[in-house]
């Protein structure tokens, strides 16, 4: 059963949401909160899997919220998917970096919705192609920030490699089909690089990518590994 707390200012969004999620087997609402205080209390009572995260609200805003969230030891197994309005958005680039797993429109189809909720409780990232896309152009207009990012030093060759080709929106059977390995042994090499690097899921394994400078977003939709 996936457990999920709704956090969004709009009484009649969170009901619309809750309505389809209770309807669906192997998912339950866990709770639900009108602003980003108050949902970040109610997530540290109940422990879900799930957060669906509202960006834009009164008071603590989602992004403050999901960082919040993420910084929080006791919340390690919480994945957080932001709302928005737009496919690509001024906040993407910070609610990734807040530790957000991914994003959904708030007008998805109700099986986008599912699906999406299935891929981050497992784990995953939910990042569309267009998302990366555009992310990727975000990055172009941004020098990497070596200062801030982790070292390089802390990965093997093959963890870089995998970590750059995670960046570019690659899954892991794509992955292993580019370097010739099972697909198996390409999520084994994509988990250790997280755990070496402390991040949560692959979208920050593509934050880290470009802020360290280990993929180079030239153009936008071109990516070049140094």
């Amino acid at each position: 059963m996936i457990r999920v707390v709704l956090v969004d200012d709009q009484a009649l969004m969170r009901a619309g949401f809750r309505a389809l999620l209770d309807a669906e087997d192997g998912i339950t609402v866990a709770g639900e909160a009108g602003d980003g205080e108050s949902g970040v209390a109610l997530v540290r009572r109940v422990v879900p899997d799930v957060v669906l995260m509202d960006v834009q609200m009164p008071g603590t805003g989602g992004i403050e919220a999901t960082r919040r969230i993420a910084e929080d030891p006791a919340l390690a197994d919480v994945r957080v998917v932001m709302l928005t309005n737009y496919g690509f958005d001024a906040y993407v680039f910070d609610a990734l970096r807040a530790g957000a797993s991914g994003f959904l429109l708030k007008d998805s189809e109700p099986e986008d919705l599912l699906a999406g909720i299935g891929v981050v409780a497992r784990g995953d990232a939910l990042l569309s192609p267009s998302v990366t896309r555009r992310l990727i152009g975000e990055f172009v207009a941004r020098p990497p920030d070596r200062a801030t990012a982790p070292g390089l030093e802390c990965l093997t060759p093959r963890e870089r490699e995998v970590t750059a080709l995670a960046a570019r929106g690659l899954t892991n059977e794509e992955i292993a089909e580019h370097m010739v390995i099972s697909p198996f042994t390409a999520k084994t090499h994509i988990s250790r690089a997280m755990t070496k690097l402390g991040a949560r899921d692959r979208a920050q394994l593509v934050v880290f990518a470009y802020e360290s400078g280990l993929v180079t977003a030239r153009t936008r939709g071109a990516v070049d590994t140094p």
